[in-house]
């Protein structure tokens, strides 16, 4: 068994919803750590009260927040990037923990990615502004202003609570508006230090707050009249609850939901490349929503690419997330576990090709949560595996001959969030670009997301709204029309 526990100590301490606001509680929540599969710590569950009295206090707060002179509001959200990379060690250590994430990687995703982002929208602070219409020039001064939407909900996902953070909440902030952050009950920990972080950084008390809880503490807030917008990260059985809440009182949404991305090899692929797009989500031990879980190659190079990912795929060490030479850690609950094998073993039934992987594994990693890296061929195009998100270390690889069955397979998916290509011809891989429903393409190793400065989000199933560049801050503003009549 793997000994995290002299580490816990970091996940325990006082929950803060607002300046001086306690946590009345409903109970409290046990944390298991997913790589050693025993209890750890644990958590109050936030009582619909909790939620009321947060949301009061960011009503109260976001006008003074969102008055701040523009160049005070950059310099909190600098103070607060700053931070974070100075507690880069710690933010580690606790993502490792109540995630499984290898700390070494995620370590150098908060001393990159995080200042990245929020010195980005920190940025955009002075640029905001509306427009001019001249219309009746003499007679009539029409013009547009931006102004927040207010107060913003933010509901994180477990599988990286953080990147959430930065990549809804930044901006969030820039554009004036106070948040309210319910964290995952399945990771609740890195948030809940960021929002006392954001009492570090000069936050105006109640501009953030952090809500930890399970289900009960998400109903509240989603049914909650005072929240002028919500941004969820998740799946769309829970984005279709968080509808029909809001519903009541016609809360807009921004979703970032699931994905089943297709990766089509054409026979003149980089397959070095393609092996490394194929094996980088094992970071996250495949739960990544713009996952490539759907391989499509060609004919041509179809055997060579099984073998070269299966060959990769076996290489990939699996195991304890503070071990440096760890790759991969465990997925993030036991459920999610059984759930996944239990989807390799009826895609097995179903008559797909056990290439490598599937089954637990034992020895020391026993106790914990792991599912090795998984390859199956022959999987049909209709069946489970091929068309739900596994979400987990699981790919389908499937043989194609002409591009447009290609495009015609990788469509053939309820999820529309991501998709990738490989060529050498850029005519052909723009082509394949144009004809792929999804909202980010990634050609020749281009990752999704792509960058702080482009946006990011899906079609149908995947979502609806954009996080990332000019449209991400501006998913949190609304525009106001004044008319002023000339005499």
């Amino acid at each position: 068994m793997l000994d995290t526990h002299s580490k816990t100590d970091l996940l325990q301490g006082a929950i803060v919803v607002g300046d001086d606001i306690r946590l009345e509680g409903e109970g409290r929540m046990t944390h298991v750590n997913p790589a050693t599969g025993r209890e750890q710590a644990d958590f109050p569950q936030a009582s619909a009260r909790d939620v009321d009295d947060a949301v009061v206090a960011a009503r109260a707060a976001q006008p003074v927040w969102a008055g701040l002179p523009a160049a005070r509001r950059q310099e909190i959200l600098r103070n607060l990037s700053r931070l974070m990379v100075e507690q880069a060690d710690e933010f580690a250590t606790i993502n490792a923990l109540e995630t499984g994430t290898p700390y070494a990687g995620f370590r150098s995703m908060i001393v990159n990615r995080f200042p990245a982002w929020f010195d980005y929208y920190a940025g955009w602070i002075e640029k905001l502004h509306g427009d001019t219409i001249d219309l009746d020039p003499g007679r009539a001064f029409l013009f547009t202003t931006k102004e927040p939407v207010g107060v913003v909900a933010k509901i994180l996902t477990w599988n990286g609570p953080l990147n959430n953070i930065y990549m809804a909440v930044a901006p969030a902030l820039a554009a004036g508006c106070a948040v309210v952050i319910k964290p995952p009950e399945l990771a609740p920990f890195g948030a809940i230090r960021f929002g006392k972080l954001c009492r570090e950084a000069g936050f105006p008390a109640g501009t953030v707050s952090v809500l930890p809880g399970g289900a009960a503490t998400g109903d509240a807030l989603t049914r909650h009249p005072g929240i002028d917008k919500i941004s969820f990260t998740g799946g769309p059985a829970t984005a279709r609850i968080i509808g029909a809440n809001t519903a009541q009182t016609i809360t807009p949404l921004v979703l970032e939901l699931g994905g089943k991305s297709a990766h089509i090899v054409f026979p003149d692929a980089d397959l070095d490349s393609v092996v490394a797009q194929q094996t980088a989500f094992c970071r996250l031990a495949g739960q990544v929503c713009t996952s490539p879980t759907r391989l499509l190659v060609h004919d041509e190079i179809y055997d060579e690419t099984v073998a070269r990912v299966k060959a990769a795929y076996e290489a990939i060490t699996v195991g304890d997330p503070f071990d440096p030479n760890v790759i991969m850690g465990p997925v993030i609950s036991e459920g999610a576990r059984d759930r996944i094998l239990g989807m390799i073993d009826r895609a097995l039934a179903d008559g797909a090709t056990l290439a490598t992987g599937g089954g637990r594994l034992g020895g020391d990693l026993a106790d914990g949560f792991f599912v090795p890296p998984t390859l199956l061929t022959n999987a049909a195009h209709d069946s489970e595996i091929s068309q739900e998100e596994v979400f987990g270390p699981v790919v389908t690889i499937s043989r194609f001959s002409t591009a447009e069955e290609a495009i015609a397979i990788a469509n053939d998916s309820q999820f529309g969030l991501a998709g990738f290509v490989h060529t050498r011809d850029i005519n052909k891989a723009l082509w394949a670009a144009s004809k792929l429903d999804a909202g980010t393409i990634g050609i020749n190793g281009g990752a999704s997301p792509a960058s702080y400065a482009a946006p990011f989000g899906g079609v149908r199933n995947s979502g609806y709204g954009r996080e990332g560049g000019r449209e991400g801050i501006e998913e949190f503003l609304r525009v106001k029309t004044i008319n002023v009549a000339l005499s």
